[in-house]
């Protein structure tokens, strides 16, 4: 299988496709068209068929990257279709996001590269360097979800 990484390609009815692919309660297409609007990036990774073939590459993860372009940036709704899951497509996403971030800040800068990850996601993103929380130095990551 060969992947496809697009940047800023994705829709929101793709983008709610992928994300109730992983059993997510997705938003509205509204709400999502405005988060889409608002992300630093977003990245799609589509799988090539094998063989040359009139199939059209079958989209099958995404992840969106926001952020305030000089100290710190965000992971956010990093999802791949289960069929596709431990075949490299993550490590595929999280790469094209890495390099996107090292691109758009300034040489020398440090940046934090931050994420809430599920329970079975936490082994992927600790073989990709990141740390976990808490830890002896830093306190748990957290959130809160609000309603207007």
């Amino acid at each position: 299988m060969r992947l496809t990484i697009q940047q800023d390609t994705l829709t929101p009815e793709l983008f709610l496709t992928l994300y109730r692919s992983v059993g997510w309660d997705a938003p509205g297409v509204e709400q999502v068209r405005v988060a889409l609007a608002n992300s630093t990036a977003t990245f799609t990774a589509y799988a090539d068929p094998e063989a040359e073939t009139e199939v059209a590459p079958e989209p099958v993860g995404m992840v969106r990257l926001i952020g305030d372009g000089g100290m710190s940036f965000y992971i956010k709704d990093f999802a791949v279709i289960p069929s596709m899951q431990s075949q490299g497509v993550g490590a595929a996403l999280l790469d094209a996001l890495e390099r996107h971030v090292c691109d758009v800040i300034e040489p020398g800068w440090g940046v934090s590269l931050e994420l809430i990850s599920s329970q079975d996601a936490v082994a992927f993103y600790e073989r990709h360097g990141f740390e976990s929380r808490p830890n002896d130095w830093d306190g748990p990551g957290m959130f809160k979800m609000i309603r207007a």
